[in-house]
Parts: structure tokens; sequence; C-alpha cells
């Protein structure tokens, strides 16, 4: 499972014009499944996503987590995250798991959060969706959880 973070000030998902999502000061993480991805993937990248120290502390430095700073996550399915760029000019997506693990295993991650006591908002999977985010500082970090 692959995860694109940024710190964000706001970040909000709209869905045919319509506002689906939205979250203040926190994380907004983009979310690719792959194929070999499992329950035990999920369960560990939403672990992570509310342990990562990303947040400033008194002194300026990254020393806080989501679970510290009391922010925000909204997650977004995005599977081209997972795509193979090695060859050509066209990405391939072989590595993707398919619709159905996707969907299942995001769903999994947004529920482990949530349990972990992380105020957490979805986009909507399958669906051609608009983002808007103020990235703060910017800081973004690509994280990954390896199957296997």
């Amino acid at each position: 499972m692959i995860a694109l973070l940024q710190r964000v000030k706001m970040a909000s998902v709209s869905v045919d014009g319509q506002r689906i999502a939205e979250i203040g000061p926190g994380l907004l993480v983009l979310v690719g499944v792959e194929r070999a991805d499992g329950p035990a993937q999920a369960a560990r990248m939403a672990e992570r996503l509310f342990a990562y120290r990303i947040f400033a502390d008194a002194e300026g430095r990254m020393n806080l987590s989501l679970r510290d700073s009391g922010g925000e996550l909204l997650l977004v399915p995005q599977f081209t995250l997972v795509a193979d760029t090695s060859r050509g000019n066209r990405p391939g997506f072989e590595p993707a798991a398919s619709p159905e693990l996707g969907q299942a295993l995001f769903r999994q991650l947004a529920a482990s959060a949530k349990s972990l006591g992380c105020a957490t908002q979805t986009g909507q999977f399958g669906a051609n969706m608009d983002i808007e985010l103020i990235n703060t500082g910017p800081a973004t970090f690509l994280l990954h959880v390896p199957h296997g």
C-alpha cells in the first residue's frame, strides 16, 4: 500500500460539483492499493498515518504526529499511485489491486484510522474527484507499507 501524505491547512473533495468531504488542519492522503496488499497493510498504514511525526512542536521541529496535533485525516483513493512507470511513455496499471480489492482495503484503512481515534473523512472510490488543498510547508511524504 502506498500513501502520499500532504500536510495541509485545509483540504476538500468534490464529486460532480458537490463537496463530499472537508478537513481543517491535518493530512490529505492519496492512497494506492497494490495487487498483493491485504488487511495487514491497511491496518499498518492507518497506524503509520496516525503516528507519523510531521507536525511542528513548540520549537518548530517536526516532532508531533496527527494524534499529538489533533489534526484531521482526509483519505482519497488514487490507484494511479501504484502505476508502473519504468518503461515507455504510458503508465501500466498491472501492480494495482482490482477495483473490488482496492475498495475493500481502502474502506478498511478508513475504518482502522477511525478506530484509532482519528477524525477521518474520505473521497469517493471510483469517482472523478476534484481536490482542493492548501499544503503547508510545503510538506509532502511518500509512505509505503510493503506486502509479504
